[in-house]
């Protein structure tokens, strides 16, 4: 069973900056995606951010300019550098990785809030 560990979430005021990580327990075969998602309290889950196998990536517009997704694929590692924070970035942000095959595997969730 593959579990994804996140960390790097936590307080922080506007304008502020934070990287999440995720890392995979082990290595992940024939992976298609690896995202990041956000859910605040009374909302739907959303996309934040999403890069692909060939590294093509793409971002939910309230972010673009401002957060940047990258990989480590010898660590099974995805980041998010978040800058430029706003209260409405104040979610829990989860880590997904998704194969090939359809199999797909989340993270536990990290808080991060915005608040001055």
């Amino acid at each position: 069973q593959v579990r994804l560990v996140e960390s790097g979430g936590g307080l922080v005021q506007p304008g502020g900056s934070l990287r999440l990580s995720c890392a995979a327990s082990r290595n992940i075969f024939s992976l298609y995606a690896m995202g990041w998602y956000r859910q605040a309290p009374g909302k739907q889950r959303e996309l934040v951010a999403v890069i692909f196998s060939g590294g093509m990536t793409n971002y939910a517009d309230s972010v673009k300019d401002r957060f940047t997704i990258s990989r480590d694929n010898a660590k099974n590692t995805v980041y998010l550098q978040m800058n430029s924070l706003k209260v409405e970035d104040t979610a829990v942000y989860y880590c997904n990785m998704v194969r090939v095959s359809g199999d797909d595997y989340w993270g536990q969730g990290t808080q991060v809030t915005v608040s001055s």
